[in-house]
């Protein structure tokens, strides 16, 4: 399946794994890059002897092309590119942040850069500064969310810019993956379904939690920080929550308040399944997976699916 993002990957299928932290490891992005996507490492807040050894276990395990999701927030963010450049990394996606400072260095090295954007501004200015594509995320997403839906968001995105555009948020079939193809997307993004793979290292009680989740299963969380955080209803956003009414109402809020309820959240519940005071973050297409499966066949039903639906669609131009 042929696309923009394959041919500027060398991918075979034009899917992305996400990076979602603690979940992103190793064991995941190497099985969805054997498997012909686009495998990504997360890194997170991690210092560089961290990415270091997510790094060297990636390259232990595939020799598939494969990213490494840069957060520009990370205190530890310099000595990180220094070494992924040195470690001769060929595809950094970046986020919560402009990558522009270490842009120069980055084509200098035969990086293809793919920062994470959630306006059609944002797109344009990484376009500017020399991004090789851009991946576009609506609220739709688990986690980290912008304010425009992915499907209002991406033709406006594929329109403003000339660089290959890769949909994220709300895709948990075949079936999306087509829709974001007619829209002018060259791969989409995957996050929640990944996470319900065998490869996966998150916990089994997050993984039934998504696989249990219905359509309206999911909560915004963080609207008044500014940070708004998609992630399945349970015991802690029902705290959390709360406390946002309240301190909303206040004249100064109190958002350490807040940033205490969440500290550590997602790793309670990535690793230890913590139902009551884990942050299950999940997308709102977690209604659509029903099972656990590999990484291969999770990518081959996407790809099967969305040409199916294509081909099937094809009765109202014939």
């Amino acid at each position: 399946m042929k696309t923009a993002i394959t041919e500027l990957l060398n991918i075979e299928f034009p899917i992305v794994q996400g990076a979602m932290a603690w979940v992103a490891d190793a064991d995941l992005a190497s099985a969805v890059s054997n498997a012909g996507g686009l495998g990504v490492i997360g890194t997170g807040h991690d210092p560089v002897e961290l990415v270091i050894k997510k790094v060297t276990a990636m390259k232990e395990k595939t020799h598939k092309p494969f990213a490494v999701n840069v957060m520009l927030l990370n205190p530890h963010v310099d000595d990180v590119v220094d070494y992924l450049i040195e470690a001769g990394i060929k595809i950094i996606t970046t986020g919560a942040g402009n990558p522009g400072k270490y842009m120069d260095r980055f084509k200098a090295a035969g990086i293809s850069v793919i920062p994470v954007v959630a306006s059609v501004a944002l797109a344009k200015r990484m376009e500017r500064i020399g991004a090789d594509a851009v991946i576009i995320e609506g609220m739709e997403a688990g986690g980290h969310i912008g304010k425009s839906t992915t499907l209002t968001l991406l033709p406006q995105v594929v329109d403003a810019v000339n660089i290959p555009v890769i949909a994220a948020g709300g895709f948990g079939d075949g079936r999306g993956m087509a829709a974001a193809i007619m829209l002018g997307a060259e791969a989409i993004q995957v996050g929640t379904r990944f996470v319900v793979s065998h490869e996966s290292n998150a916990h089994p009680r997050f993984k039934q939690a998504i696989i249990e989740a219905k359509d309206i299963d999911t909560v915004v969380t963080g609207q008044i920080t500014g940070h708004p955080v998609r992630v399945l209803r349970n015991p802690l956003t029902k705290q959390y929550l709360q406390a946002e009414k309240e301190e909303t109402s206040k004249d100064s809020p109190d958002l350490d308040r807040l940033e205490d309820i969440a500290k550590g959240a997602l790793r309670r519940a990535v690793v230890e399944g913590d139902w009551q005071t884990g942050s299950f973050m999940a997308g709102q297409i977690a209604g659509l997976v029903s099972k656990e499966q590999s990484c291969y066949d999770i990518i081959r039903e996407y790809v099967s699916e969305c040409k199916e639906t294509i081909k099937l669609n094809q009765r109202y131009v014939d």
